[in-house]
């Protein structure tokens, strides 16, 4: 057999393998389509993160590292997105415009089959969520350069949403223009965060040219495109959609530059196993109250993520704090150690518990 004729004869093949698999795919979303009847007609949350947490271990398991595992999570994490969508389409709040990070966290969390709606602040996110305008909002949360982001911790204070799950974007800021030359940037926008990152790099490669900070990424791309001497800060989404060109490729001061976003909603989902707990505490006015609740964790040996404290507005030197413990409500210690911190407490509220994202779990 000649080389043209094993070639042809291995790409039949393939195609043969590519029509099953579409076949499989359909039966897939019919059953998830039935089972979604079903849990209509008991009124069962439609997202379970348990079951989904399984099957991703089982497919691990069964590949036994010979399709790349990055790229085999990515498949069927878009397939099996897609199948819980079809029993119910969902629309995610982000902040916009679009090709922001956090619309980029938003895909690669709920894929693209969901329905992106841009808003213009991190505060409208959680309105639109608490009015039940959208099922889901997705928010930054932390960066592991710059901390924590304040409007998001805020924005917890004033309205009652509940965390439904979270997910870490490795963040690669780029530099980009109209024309792709970095003798045409007259000022660098992008949000203040990205900026605050990038500061050193700028520095030394453009020392005069000032920077404008803005409410999104998304928004100074938008900029950039609209203005051959803006150049912006902004994610690889974004060029794509703003038609921009590369400048310069991670300009970012730091590598291992991650941003943690939070993923927001009505009700948090039930326990997968391996999950996180968030509270919002505020304190009773006397000497050794916080550690009052650090003791009550450690007693009951609680892993403690996360405490951030934050300043309540128009109360002057009274603070809320926020807590990341792993585990969940579900879990029995967790909920021992809340029912006394709930009691030791001036103010408690439970904020969610939801699923830890997989960069979180090695």
């Amino acid at each position: 057999m000649t080389e043209k004729n094993k070639i042809t004869e291995i790409r039949n093949r393939i195609d043969a393998i590519d029509d099953q698999i579409l076949q499989l795919l359909k039966e897939r979303i019919d059953c998830a389509k039935q089972i979604g009847r079903l849990k209509d007609q008991s009124s069962r949350a439609k997202w379970d993160p348990k079951r989904e947490r399984e099957i991703y271990t089982r497919l691990q398991k069964d590949n036994q590292g010979v399709f790349p595992e990055k790229a085999l999570f990515s498949i069927f994490h878009e397939i099996i997105t897609t199948c819980r969508l079809s029993q119910k389409k969902i629309e995610v709040a982000y902040l916009g415009p679009e090709a922001t990070f956090t619309h980029l966290a938003g895909v690669e969390y709920f894929g693209n089959s969901a329905s992106y709606k841009s808003m213009e602040s991190i505060d409208e996110v959680f309105g639109e969520v608490e009015k039940g305008r959208t099922s889901y909002g997705i928010v930054p949360v932390e960066n592991s350069i710059e901390g924590a982001v304040f409007s998001t911790l805020d924005s917890f204070m004033k309205y009652r949403v509940q965390i439904c799950g979270e997910i870490q974007l490795p963040i690669t800021h780029n530099l980009v223009c109209r024309s792709g030359d970095i003798g045409d940037i007259q000022t660098v926008a992008s949000h203040a965060q990205p900026l605050a990152q990038c500061r050193e790099w700028l520095r030394k490669n453009l020392p005069d040219v000032p920077t404008l900070p803005v409410f999104s990424t998304g928004a100074a791309a938008q900029m950039a495109a609209n203005n051959p001497n803006i150049g912006a800060i902004a994610s690889s989404l974004a060029i794509k959609t703003y038609e921009l060109q590369v400048v310069v490729k991670g300009i970012e001061d730091y590598q291992g530059n991650t941003t943690r976003f939070l993923v927001i909603g009505r009700r948090s989902p039930s326990r997968s196993g391996n999950d996180k707990t968030s509270l919002l505490l505020g304190l009773v006015d006397r000497p050794g109250a916080l550690n009052e609740v650090l003791t009550i964790l450690s007693s009951k040996n609680v892993n403690l993520a996360k405490i951030e404290s934050r300043p309540v507005k128009g109360k002057q030197w009274t603070y809320l704090f926020f807590l990341d413990m792993i585990g969940h409500m579900e879990d029995p210690v967790i909920s021992e150690a809340c029912n006394l911190l709930r009691q030791t407490c001036a103010y408690y509220e439970w904020l969610g518990s939801y699923p830890l994202s997989p960069a979180l779990e090695s």
